[in-house]
């Protein structure tokens, strides 16, 4: 099966984002993916952790130590990885993946996401970088990236390249190809 990372709010939210990352990680579990995490027990990306785990799924978890020492890392995790750098946590936690779902989520959630797609768009890997929001979160940036190609500054291969989906299933089958 494939291993999965997962991009997400660690800051506060609300029930119904944390319900989709709950969704998300029984759903991993299920199919046998492996979750590859930013290693935190909070928030969302609390909530992908326990539930993948609580599916019988295998959890990695990828940390810096500065969030490790302020006591939020997922001590739970199948494997917990502790960096010295974002930078690093970062380039394990795509090298460990097959694939990649973004769901709602704050500055550090959009900068993984582009940071992901842009490398995929230049040809860095082939990996599918797969946006997952059945809420609409995402539909104001979405129609600036359009506005973006409209202007010539986005090309339409490059917003091509992020998949979409508004349903869990949808969104694994996408992240994995099957």
């Amino acid at each position: 099966m494939s291993a999965i990372c997962v991009y997400c709010a660690s800051g506060k939210v609300s029930a119904e984002y944390l319900d989709l990352a709950a969704e998300l990680g029984t759903a991993l579990a299920a199919a046998g993916h492996t979750l590859v995490s930013g290693g935190g027990n909070v928030s969302m990306m609390g909530a992908v952790a326990e539930a993948t785990r609580a599916g019988g799924g295998h959890t990695v978890g990828i940390i810096p130590r500065a969030l490790m020492e302020r006591e939020v890392a997922d001590l739970g995790a199948d494997e917990l990885v502790v960096t010295e750098t974002m930078r690093e946590r970062k380039r394990q936690m795509d090298e460990r993946a097959d694939g990649f779902i973004t769901m709602p989520g704050g500055i550090g959630t959009l900068e993984e996401l582009f940071e992901t797609w842009t490398g995929g768009y230049l040809g860095m890997h082939d990996k599918p970088v797969v946006l997952l929001d059945p809420f609409g979160f995402y539909d104001p940036l979405l129609a600036w990236l359009e506005d973006l190609a409209t202007r010539g500054f986005v090309s339409r291969a490059a917003l091509d390249g992020l998949l979409r989906a508004d349903t869990v299933p949808l969104a694994i089958q996408l992240a994995t190809g099957r």
